[in-house]
């Protein structure tokens, strides 16, 4: 308040130019909070550049040259590693439930390179009998599809659960076998044999 009695409004500061150090900073800050790609740390401050660009007039050349300092100086340091993200988000969306082709796209808006989707797909199907049966399985469980749904409803909503799991990049093959397991307890086996049903595998 004034001498007079009146209020003054306090004017809010807009960010700062898109400075090299700046940059710096906010990438550092960025990846204390989150886990994230090359790729995601790029758009991140290429916002910040852009948006100093328009409100002081900064060169978006230099800024994303200073980026790709930036970035290339972090991985040197190993605070980024754009392998060891696909893999780890490749792992956990795979227990989540999300198909091979799901997984793949979510690792390419990270901005992750095929040769590094393809690695972080290869890695799940070296460590596991069948990744994409246990995400199936995962997915159903958690949708209460097929012999995870209340009991006497099945009939009615097969096709619906077939097209569901189709919908999340499932071959069709795999999500009959899903969803025509007799209960949840055969469906639960087909993880750890995948013959259990009496089906040959998939060959999708």
């Amino acid at each position: 308040m004034t001498d007079d009695g009146s209020t003054r409004k306090t004017r809010r500061r807009g960010p700062r130019p898109a400075t090299p150090e700046r940059l710096e900073k906010a990438a550092l800050a960025y990846l204390e909070r989150y886990a994230a790609s090359s790729g995601s740390l790029r758009r991140v401050l290429a916002r910040r550049v852009r948006r100093s660009a328009e409100l002081h007039g900064t060169d978006p050349a230099e800024g994303a040259a200073a980026i790709e300092a930036i970035v290339g100086k972090l991985t040197r340091a190993g605070f980024l590693d754009d392998d060891a993200f696909a893999r780890g988000l490749a792992e956990s969306l795979q227990r989540r439930g999300l198909s091979q082709r799901a997984i793949a796209r979510r690792l390419a808006a990270k901005g992750l390179a095929g040769s590094l989707r393809e690695a972080a797909l290869g890695r799940l199907a070296e460590t596991r009998a069948d990744p994409e049966l246990e995400a199936a399985l995962a997915y159903a469980r958690r949708r209460r599809l097929g012999p995870f749904a209340a009991p006497g409803r099945r009939a009615e909503r097969r096709e619906r659960d077939l097209a569901a799991l189709a919908r999340q990049g499932f071959p069709f093959g795999l999500a009959l076998r899903v969803v025509d397991a007799p209960d949840a307890a055969a469906a639960e086996a087909l993880a750890e044999d995948p013959d259990a049903a009496g089906r040959p595998r998939d060959p999708e």
